[in-house]
């Protein structure tokens, strides 16, 4: 049975989906977890969680935890990445210090100051880790759920090219949704998706020979499905395709919606018409952040509930990809996902050795991605314009080069959008001043 190890596993809401997800998979139960946090409370509440997983299914896996990585992964078969470095302490500078300066992050963990200020933080602890793997792991695979994906990925790949694939869930959620928009059961659905992590593209969605995009245009007319997505289906209307990432999220990553505070308030969050979906506020700025600080007490009863029996575990797999790569390793019965890979000739029209996003197989061999030649030129465009800014955040963040973070978010295209050349100096200065404790490779 593998040894899987999980990588920041104080993150309730992962170690508890993905752990469950392991434990419901026959050919899994007997596997052994591994848990590392190092905050030692939370690491405690994530074992019990798991070992009460394993107890109420009768299970014969195991559970250990360390506060040790090092330990932790040691003969690890995969090794699953979950942690936030800086924690929200971090996460609140990286949205209030842009505010000042008019960038307007709903989420900022993927591009934009925000998401190059996590890269920076996230990439040289990932190559501590692989440091560690290259010692007492050697052949074990990373799955990384840690954002932000691309840059992180780049950097595994650049820095040691140890064997990695990067995971989200937008793809499964996306298309589960537009199934529902054109009311097509989920498995009579046959997609094809690709391009870059949370700016991928639905390039055909059909159900046997039928092209369902028609219908995914017609759905888009209906105001509650509008007022839902307005951010993805303005894209879809002027680009042709409908990307995978949710539209407070996607709004980050080009320069049309998030102008200023008043663009952002006044024009873009009323399209959002549900007010009682939790996307309305992500819609505006900071709303991932107070999403994570207002779910902490939930999630922390939630997970006592768990562990003592007053709620029942999960009854079924859900749709991230880890289970379902590790089953399909151990066993050679084949899955498909699409991960986040090295651009070895996957997408010609962009960057070589960039990070993608593409259909893979997995099985017995591994992960085995597929090339996308009929990419379309104005979805890559697009793509390039983030990846410049991936390009620069691994740059500054293996060779130390302060002026690369100051290239990186001058590039943004959501920065770029909104401050001028001396703003943006000043906001990256006082970023580095403010994070310079999770950042000591660089001066200010």
């Amino acid at each position: 049975m593998p040894r899987i190890a999980f990588i920041g596993a104080g993150s309730v809401v992962f170690t508890r989906n993905l752990s469950s997800d392991i434990l419901l998979t026959p050919a899994l139960q007997e596997s052994v977890i591994s848990l590392m946090d190092i905050d030692a409370g939370r690491l405690a509440q994530a074992r019990d969680l798991v070992q009460a997983l394993i107890d109420r299914r009768g299970l014969k896996a195991t559970v250990v935890a360390s506060t040790d990585r090092r330990e932790a992964v040691r003969d690890a078969d995969y090794v699953i990445t979950t942690f936030q470095q800086g924690g929200l302490e971090a996460y609140a500078l990286d949205i209030d210090i842009p505010r000042k300066y008019g960038v307007e992050q709903c989420v900022g963990d993927t591009l934009g100051p925000g998401g190059v200020f996590r890269g920076l933080r996230t990439i040289p602890v990932l190559l501590d880790l692989c440091e560690d793997l290259d010692d007492v792991a050697p052949d074990a695979l990373i799955l990384n759920y840690v954002n932000p994906m691309a840059a992180n990925c780049w950097a595994i790949e650049r820095g040691t090219g140890r064997p990695h694939v990067g995971l989200c869930h937008s793809v499964q959620g996306t298309s589960e949704m537009l199934a529902q928009w054109v009311g097509v059961p989920y498995e009579d659905v046959v997609f094809r998706c690709a391009g870059i992590n949370h700016q991928a593209f639905f390039l055909e969605f059909r159900r046997g020979a039928e092209d369902l995009y028609p219908h995914i245009f017609e759905a888009a007319e209906r105001p509650e499905i509008y007022g839902a997505e307005p951010v993805r289906i303005d894209m879809m209307k002027h680009f042709g395709y409908f990307v995978t990432e949710s539209s407070g999220h996607a709004s980050e990553y080009v320069p049309f919606f998030r102008k200023t505070a008043a663009m952002v308030n006044e024009e873009l969050v009323p399209r959002f018409t549900n007010p009682h979906d939790h996307w309305f506020d992500f819609g505006r700025t900071g709303g991932y952040l107070r999403h994570c600080i207002e779910r902490l007490d939930y999630a922390q009863k939630e997970f006592q509930a768990l562990i003592s029996g007053e709620i029942p575990p999960p009854g079924e797999r859900g749709h991230e990809y880890g289970s379902y790569i590790i089953e399909a390793m151990e066993t050679n019965h084949p899955a498909r996902i699409n991960g986040n890979v090295p651009n070895y000739d996957l997408i010609p029209n962009l960057p070589y050795g960039c990070c993608v996003e593409v259909p893979c197989l997995v099985d017995g061999n591994g992960i085995q991605p597929t090339r996308v030649d009929d990419y379309p030129v104005q979805l890559a465009a697009l793509n390039r314009t983030n990846i410049n800014v991936q390009e620069l955040i691994v740059e500054a963040a293996l060779t130390g080069d302060v002026e690369a973070v100051y290239h990186a978010v001058t590039l943004d295209p959501l920065t770029s959008a909104v401050c001028t050349l001396p703003q943006i100096r000043a906001m990256v200065r006082e970023l580095l001043e403010a994070q310079a404790r999770w950042l000591p490779q660089f001066r200010a």
